[in-house]
C-alpha cells in the first residue's frame, strides 16, 4: 500500500486541486487501466487506484482541474 503525500498530490502548474478533483480523476484513470488490461488480456497485479496514484506521482499524467465549473 502507498502512502503518498497528499500536498504533493494536489499541488499542479496551475494551483492546487480540490480533494474532489483528485479523488475523481484517480479513480476514472483506475477505471482505464483497468479496462485497457481487460482489451489486451493482460493480469494486473498490483491494485489500479495504486497505478493510477504512482503514474500520478511520475508525471505520467496530470489533472487538469475547470476552475470555472467549480466556481458556479
Amino acid at each position: 500500500m502507498i502512502s503518498p503525500d497528499l500536498s504533493k498530490l494536489l499541488k499542479t502548474e496551475n494551483g492546487e486541486l480540490s480533494r474532489y478533483s483528485l479523488v475523481a480523476a484517480v479513480s476514472k484513470h483506475a477505471r482505464e487501466i483497468v479496462d485497457q488490461a481487460n482489451e489486451s488480456h493482460e493480469i494486473i497485479s498490483d491494485k489500479p487506484i495504486s497505478l493510477a496514484v504512482e503514474e500520478l506521482l511520475d508525471g505520467e499524467y496530470r489533472i487538469v482541474e475547470n476552475r470555472s465549473a467549480l466556481d458556479e
